[in-house]
């Protein structure tokens, strides 16, 4: 683990300018960046939450699609549980979404009746990372939101608090619904939001990774505009900072590598009670 940290260069400090990780559309403009941190942040010993960036591009004849897959995980239980478990989901979900989704692409397969679409690969990779962390995490827990980039398009599946944003023009507009309890009483009108924020079950969820049975996923397709970012983070960052301190370091900063250290910074400085991990994916212009 800690040379997928340093190879992933998470042991550097995320405040440097440093350049994001850069991908090509095929006709040579940079069009998409990637900047991501995780943090163990000011009051937690160890950290539960578990992030996976993975881009690729073909080049040559019949290239595929390019194929750009994120996911974050904040994973809950005693004795170390809530780490194995994101580690377990992460790992799974990627598994699942490779080998029924981007290996097919990759080597041509043609596409049959019996294919599964992409709304189906993502629940049923979700579902499938459930199972694992069910069958060897007991006890342990795991939100998981995970997003596969397509020509523009934000395929989300989502379970628990984390949460995927788009922000633009200085606004952050969250995709994902928080499955926790006082969200639900918020959706009730029982709650405010300014009441949630303060309530003392705001951390609990009622739909999450490690529940037996069949797991509920939601899942959701959003465009990323020319020059917005989508922004996947568990709530150590959404929960310590503001919307709109979040959309404006996110505008401000050069990169998205700079801002993910800018972020991890102020829920530090907001007292970092919890892990903090964000992925930031920022388009250039066409």
């Amino acid at each position: 683990m800690q040379f997928l940290r340093g190879l992933l260069g998470l042991d550097k400090d995320p405040c440097q300018e440093v350049q994001p990780s850069i991908r090509t559309d095929g006709i040579g403009g940079p069009r998409l960046l990637v900047g991501w941190v995780t943090d163990v942040g000011s009051m937690r010993h160890h950290n539960e939450d578990a992030l996976l960036v993975l881009t690729s591009c073909y080049g040559g004849e019949q290239a595929p699609p390019d194929f750009d897959f994120f996911v974050v995980a904040d994973g809950m239980g005693g004795h170390r549980a809530g780490e194995v478990a994101s580690s377990v989901a992460v790992r799974t979900v990627t598994e699942h979404v490779t080998r029924h989704f981007y290996l097919p692409n990759l080597i041509g397969e043609e596409r049959g009746v019996d294919q599964p679409c992409v709304s189906e690969v993502l629940v049923e990779a979700v579902q499938a990372a459930n199972d694992a962390v069910t069958t060897q995490v007991p006890g342990g827990g795991t939100t998981l939101t995970c997003v596969l980039i397509l020509g523009g398009q934000a395929y989300v599946a989502h379970v628990g608090d984390s949460r995927a944003y788009i922000i633009q023009d200085g606004t952050a507009d969250q995709i994902t619904q928080d499955h926790s309890l006082v969200d639900r009483l918020v959706e009730l009108g029982q709650l405010t939001r300014d009441e949630a924020a303060v309530h003392p079950q705001k951390n609990v969820l009622y739909r999450a990774l490690g529940q037996a049975g069949n797991l509920q996923v939601d899942y959701y397709v959003r465009t990323i505009p020319d020059s917005g970012h989508l922004l996947i983070c568990t709530d150590g960052l959404w929960g310590m900072v503001s919307l709109s301190e979040i959309a404006h370091i996110v505008a401000s900063c050069r990169n998205p590598q700079t801002a993910c250290g800018r972020l991890m910074d102020a829920a530090n400085r907001a007292g970092g009670r919890d892990n903090i991990t964000a992925i930031l994916v920022s388009y250039a212009p066409s």
